[in-house]
């Protein structure tokens, strides 16, 4: 088996698009509103966990420039030097959200942009559930995909061959839910990245808080 079909698939892809992703995707309106409501809604100096962080911006670079404390996580090593280099004041980690491990209720805040789209739909309830764990009661949580009744559907992303499954809008919030998360407000918007194969696509956001007295458990019988 070659080095590249060891690799987790997302980083593979990840790895080769480099910068070029920021430039398509980092000026998205939604993700920038989406932004703006996590800072509303943090203490200062919060801990903050963004999954599937890339080159660091726009999601990082807001946060610390905010005065949070932010840890990026990423399966892509070349989106992890981007970043590090881009947003010196965050720190940048080279790991699997699916096998990193995370101490509960040790979060103020999580950021969830596009990154469960390689996963399959029970790792995307078990890393949401496993999120929705580590996060403090009263901790806000952003998540964000293409909604879309799709499980491993071979695509063409950004001229990357990329196998994607995701859910309808409905049963991504139940997935939310079913984690023991609040889903506070929704925002569906359509948005063409800025790239010579880009076209509109739906993104979906999902305002999350985790509510006190609530345990999660990361299971989903409904979606």
């Amino acid at each position: 088996m070659s080095e590249t079909e060891e690799r987790p698939p997302a980083a593979v892809v990840f790895d080769a698009l480099g910068a070029d992703y920021e430039k398509a995707f980092a000026s998205s309106p939604a993700h920038l509103a989406s932004l703006d409501w996590l800072l509303g809604h943090l203490a200062p100096g919060s801990r903050v966990l963004d999954v599937g962080s890339g080159t660091g911006r726009p999601t990082a670079a807001a946060l610390t420039a905010a005065g949070h404390d932010v840890l990026g996580v990423d399966v892509s090593p070349v989106m992890v030097s981007l970043a590090a280099r881009q947003v010196p004041e965050a720190r940048f980690r080279h790991a699997d959200i699916r096998e990193l491990p995370l101490e509960e209720e040790s979060l103020d805040a999580v950021c969830v942009y596009f990154s469960l789209l390689q996963m399959s739909r029970p790792e995307q309830r078990d890393v949401v559930g496993k999120l929705a764990r580590a996060l403090r009661p009263a901790g806000s949580m952003v998540l964000a995909t293409v909604p879309a009744d799709v499980e491993d559907l071979p695509i063409e992303f950004m001229g990357q061959p990329v196998r994607a499954t995701s859910f309808g809008a409905e049963d991504f919030a139940a997935l939310a839910r079913s984690a023991g998360l609040t889903v506070l407000a929704r925002h569906l918007s359509e948005f063409t990245p800025a790239h010579p194969s880009g076209t509109p696509e739906p993104h979906l956001f999902l305002y999350c808080r985790r509510e006190e007295g609530q345990a999660p458990t990361g299971r989903d019988e409904g979606a």
